[in-house]
């Protein structure tokens, strides 16, 4: 509790300041040509095809922003396209400081490639950049080409305006976070270090703006993650005419495992971090919903108002972990009984628990001696036993992040608080974790809590909020390379 409690009385101090104090020092806004370009970088990248499909292609993202530095006058030894496979090329791009320094660059990481998305699913084509009803939509649009293009253009915007920092600032786009064989992140930090070398990274593919109603309630800042683990379920059979049905044929094998999974619920869990974001969160809520909040910070927990909180998927995914089925096969013919049928079960399993831990719950959840349950890695190879590894360590708190983020998150969303908070998800912040670089996951991005659409049908942004992130990676980028 220590180490989060510093970390918010650390963020809190600069959350404190009065709106006064922010009026003093208003944010430098985009100019209509600042916008307009970020505009077109938003809808290039959108409009590029990088899922990990045939269709798909990383590097044609990756080059056309390398297009871009390069033809503003980034000297070409500064702007770098690598990668283990020729369609699954990363581009990390420096920003040279004034003067040789003995400080460490400061990393902005992005990942460019996106999860596929089925046209006749969507109301618009999820590869146009369509502007309608005060939104951007389009695949990539919340996760995460919004903050790819804000930061493209800010490093364009800061070099066309001459700004030399006091350290390097460093923007890696990398391929295949969303699942693939040529993790980039992991493949620069591992292969190319000297590239990613950095005092610690910004990750903006999680955190950010919690809107209720249009109302700003909290900022959130990444401090630690869940892991992501995939599981094979298969159910063998020998089949035979489907005249002759048989209730333990493949299919009826699997639906019932898959029915106790859908009714089970992992235990009520709460950490340092989520701990502290329910007691912050709580302040800012009313009614039911705040005292549910704090009922489960009691000794011993609340279970029935956990229960209540668990209507709304975000607050259930922070204090348990979460299985569900994402993918089905199975059968070979409509005629005959099905041999094989198969699921993806995919978690996110809550600090302190390792995906073997997961897996081995899973065979006692089913107790069906005739299913398998096998661990599929992120390079889809699956194997009998899954890895023991957990959950990142929330890094120490930085002054020099907290600092400048929670003064321009106040600027631009007065009042609200900043705190940290637990991803749901994962995202590549691991790989530098496990490298001993600080990782700190912020968007500025605003989004409603009911409209969270990563990964889902009719993907959107709202117009203002990427104009909002725009000016704080501006803002936030001179703070911490040094005005």
């Amino acid at each position: 509790m220590r180490r989060i409690a510093h970390l918010v009385s650390s963020a809190g101090l600069a959350c404190c300041l009065s709106s006064a104090a922010v009026a003093q020092n208003p944010l430098p806004t985009a100019s209509a040509e600042d916008r307009a370009l970020a505009r077109e970088i938003f809808k290039q990248l959108i409009e590029i095809n990088t899922t990990d499909t045939p269709k798909g292609n990383v590097t044609t993202g990756a080059a056309a922003m390398q297009k871009r530095f390069l033809d503003a006058g980034f000297p070409p030894q500064d702007v770098h396209l690598l990668g283990p496979d020729p369609r699954k090329q990363n581009l990390v791009v420096r920003l040279r400081a004034a003067s040789p320094t003995t400080q460490k660059p400061v990393l902005f990481l992005g990942h460019m490639d996106v999860v596929e998305a089925l046209p006749a699913d969507w109301h618009t084509d999820p590869f146009q950049f369509v502007e309608k009803d005060g939104y951007y939509y389009g695949r990539g649009t919340q996760d995460m080409k919004n903050s790819d293009a804000a930061l493209v253009a800010t490093f364009l915007r800061l070099h066309k305006e001459g700004y030399h920092p006091r350290r390097d600032l460093i923007l890696a786009l990398t391929a295949d976070e969303e699942g693939g064989k040529f993790n980039g992140a992991d493949w620069l930090v591992r292969q190319h270090r000297e590239l990613v070398e950095a005092a610690f990274v910004i990750n903006p593919d999680s955190g950010g703006i919690e809107l209720d109603h249009g109302r700003a309630v909290v900022a959130d800042v990444e401090a630690t993650e869940k892991v992501y683990s995939d599981f094979q379920i298969t159910a063998l059979n020998a089949g035979g005419h489907s005249s002759r049905p048989r209730p333990d044929n493949a299919i009826y094998e699997l639906t019932a495992a898959l029915n106790k999974l859908a009714a089970y619920t992992f235990p009520f869990e709460l950490n340092e971090v989520t701990r502290t974001y329910f007691t912050n969160l709580a302040g800012q809520e009313s009614g039911q919903t705040a005292a549910d909040m704090r009922a489960i910070l009691a000794t011993p927990p609340d279970l029935a108002a956990a229960a209540r909180l668990a209507a709304e998927p975000s607050f259930n995914a922070n204090f348990r972990t979460t299985c569900v089925a994402t993918r089905l096969s199975a059968g070979h013919a409509n005629n005959a009984l099905a041999q094989t049928a198969q699921a993806n079960v995919n978690c996110r399993i809550f600090p302190g628990h390792s995906p073997e831990e997961i897996r081995q719950q899973l065979i006692a959840l089913f107790a069906d001696p005739k299913l398998t349950v096998k661990y599929v890695s992120d390079s889809y190879v699956v194997s009998d036993t899954a890895p023991d590894r957990k959950a990142m360590v929330p890094p120490a708190p930085i002054p020099e992040v907290f600092g400048p983020l929670t003064r321009i998150t106040q600027a631009l969303w007065p009042g609200v608080p900043v705190t940290p908070v637990m991803e749901n998800g994962a995202s590549d912040s691991i790989y530098f974790a496990l490298q001993g670089i600080p990782c700190y996951g912020y968007s500025a991005i605003a989004l409603e809590r009911d409209d969270d659409r990563a990964h889902g049908q009719d993907e959107r942004l709202p117009v203002d909020s990427y104009w909002k992130s725009l000016d704080f990676f501006y803002a936030f980028s001179k703070a911490v390379g040094g005005e």
